[in-house]
């Protein structure tokens, strides 16, 4: 038996304050998203970050809960049953959260118990950074260093520019009439500059302008350039110019500089000095619709370009549960 571990980043258990406060601290306390000393960490996340933070963000998650719960569980749900039945009765397909549930450990354990000879671990982030494929790889491996035999493991990095998965985004936003919008925009999670000068040790990073704009042997590994490769493979699927498209990074926390550019500057200066009306959003660092792309892109975002003078965003659907996505996956696995 071969087991299969989907893995994605969480979500609260409900949209609660308690619920919220407790993801909230699980992931903010993570030493790979918050990468300063321990003891300043805690103080910033169980002091400052989750107290304060937790009774908007759950106010966002209620905007965004199912009557089946949060929509990222329920895509990830459905996705390793689709996998499943792809895969057949020689695999087992679990699916584990990062943070809160189902968590990694109760993953592993019915892996283990279903007695497989060999994990296969696939992190449902396209592009690799330590923040997400990083820690996920990390935990995997802190929870399988507790048992006396260990199985075979193999990780899946990254699959920044893998065709068929293009494909379904190039799919998705071909529902849209793409010629009626005056700029598309392909929004990624953003991490901190600092994520990537310590994930280069080719001394390249940040070094020159449009230093992430090609990826290649030194920077293979840097977050921001898979971004870049995944735009220009989605692109060039759908045929656009390079004047048609905006790349930029989302969901900063705090003063340091992050990825860049904003999203959120990308699309006041498009409202405010270029006049355009209706965007097209793209989001794909996320394989699967949540907080940060429904509320963040959809509602809030939406909300200030209309403010500055727009009329409309569209936001072309993640990859979800989509049947294609499920054999995409089922194909990397296997």
């Amino acid at each position: 038996m071969t087991g299969i571990l989907i893995v994605n980043l969480g979500t609260p258990d409900a949209p609660t304050r308690g619920a919220v406060y407790r993801y909230l601290k699980q992931f903010l306390l993570d030493p790979r998203v918050v990468d300063i000393n321990a003891v300043a960490r805690n103080i910033l996340v169980r002091g400052i970050i989750a107290p304060f933070r937790s009774g908007k963000s759950a106010e966002a998650y209620r905007e965004l809960w199912t009557e089946n719960g949060s929509p990222l569980k329920i895509y990830g749900e459905n996705l390793v049953k689709g996998v499943q039945a792809e895969l057949g009765d020689q695999y087992v397909v679990e699916l584990g959260m990062r943070y809160q549930n189902p968590s990694l450990e109760s993953a592993i354990a019915r892996l283990m118990k279903a007695r497989v000879k060999k994990i296969v671990v696939f992190s449902l982030f396209p592009q690799y950074a330590s923040a997400t494929t990083g820690s996920v790889h990390e935990e995997v491996m802190r929870i399988l260093s507790k048992q006396q035999v260990i199985p075979s493991v193999n990780f899946i990095s990254e699959y920044a520019t893998h065709g068929p998965m293009v494909d379904i985004y190039a799919n998705n936003a071909r529902q849209f009439d793409i010629n009626g919008y005056d700029h598309i925009l392909f929004s990624y999670h953003g991490v901190p500059q600092r994520h990537l000068r310590k994930a280069d040790d080719c001394n390249h990073c940040l070094k020159v302008e449009k230093c992430c704009e090609t990826l290649t042997s030194v920077n293979q590994f840097c977050y921001s350039a898979q971004c870049y490769a995944t735009t220009y493979a989605i692109a060039e699927r759908l045929g656009l110019r390079r004047d048609q498209y905006t790349i930029s990074f989302q969901s900063r926390l705090g003063n340091d500089p992050w990825t860049q550019p904003y999203t959120i500057r990308i699309i006041e200066d498009l409202a405010k000095n270029k006049n355009a009306k209706r965007l097209l959003v793209f989001c794909p660092a996320f394989t699967a619709d949540c907080l940060e792309t429904t509320i963040e892109i959809g509602d809030e975002y939406k909300e200030e370009f209309e403010e500055w003078g727009g009329e409309h965003i569209d936001l072309v659907p993640s990859l979800n549960d989509n049947p294609a996505w499920i054999k995409v996956v089922a194909d990397l696995v296997r």
